[in-house]
């Protein structure tokens, strides 16, 4: 048995879970999270405030599949 982590931007969510259907997966974990990485955030102005946004919503995709699957 092997799981696989992949975080990935809340409207892709849909195509993978598509293309996992695809490839005979048959479940899957949809966590959402929270992260920073190339994307680096944004300011926002609040209530006449400037403020950072460092942490931008994603989701985290979970599968466990048995090895022989992993080839797929």
């Amino acid at each position: 048995m092997k799981k696989i982590e992949a975080i990935i931007k809340p409207f892709k969510l849909d195509e993978v879970k598509e293309a996992l259907q695809d490839v005979g997966v048959q479940g899957i974990s949809v966590v959402e999270v929270k992260g920073f990485g190339r994307q680096k955030g944004h300011t926002e102005l609040y209530r006449g405030a400037e403020y950072v946004v460092d942490f931008l919503p994603k989701v985290k995709v979970e599968v466990v599949l048995p090895s022989d699957q992993l080839d797929a």
